[in-house]
């Protein structure tokens, strides 16, 4: 086949299906990392709930910690599958994200010194902080993706956070294992129903073309 010039016509046609396609790839990884993280999350939340339910036991909060595990198990699979082609937006997406771990790494562990200096049960706050963290991210992904849906969702996160930190502050009330069910909800709406949207919305892009 013989090579040829693209005029400008055919340049601005390609460079726009390059785009396009690096979008829906973009789109349809995204969704599926988000299922990941939302179907394990909340199924974790279920299990302690259940757990703590059962057992009248407030040590299986501790099972939160094993999202550090399936972080770390993203992390690694994550490196050892590199896109072959990285775009600006995949990029700011995934440095949103990082910032946002380990502000997390870092509340957990400024949290557990203060629980052990003070002999008092602070890692609660973690809870809400955590829901914080979460959608703040999750909107800014939606933002950068322009998806509505992926916005506004974590605002009902954002309810549940500060009704949790206003529990924290009331003098007279408790958390109880109930919180586990709020955060699985809260995590419900702002990753797993965005994953199932993102998904369904490059698929149906993908068969068009």
């Amino acid at each position: 086949m013989e090579d040829r010039a693209l005029n400008e016509k055919e340049s601005l046609q390609l460079i726009s299906q390059m785009i396009q396609s690096s979008k829906q790839n973009l789109e349809v990884g995204r969704g599926n990392e988000f299922l990941l993280w939302g179907y394990t999350t909340t199924i974790l939340a279920f299990a302690i709930f259940v757990l703590e339910w059962v057992t009248r036991q407030d040590f299986w909060s501790f099972g939160w910690l094993l999202l550090f595990v399936f972080w770390a198990g993203m992390t690694y699979f994550r490196r050892s599958k590199k896109p072959q082609v990285v775009t600006y937006t995949s990029k700011a997406i995934n440095q949103v994200w990082r910032v946002l771990g380990y502000m997390f790494i870092i509340t957990v562990i400024v949290f557990f010194a203060l629980t052990y200096a003070f002999q008092a049960s602070l890692t609660i706050i973690c809870m809400p902080l955590s829901l914080l963290y979460i959608g703040i991210g999750v909107s800014i992904t939606g933002i950068i993706l322009q998806e509505r849906c992926m916005i506004y969702t974590p605002l009902v996160a954002f309810v549940i956070a500060f009704y949790m930190l206003g529990v924290l502050a009331a003098p007279n009330i408790t958390p109880d294992i109930w919180w586990n069910l709020y955060f699985g909800i809260a995590i419900i709406l702002m990753q797993i129903v965005p994953g199932h949207v993102l998904n369904c919305k490059a698929k149906k892009v993908c068969s068009k073309n």
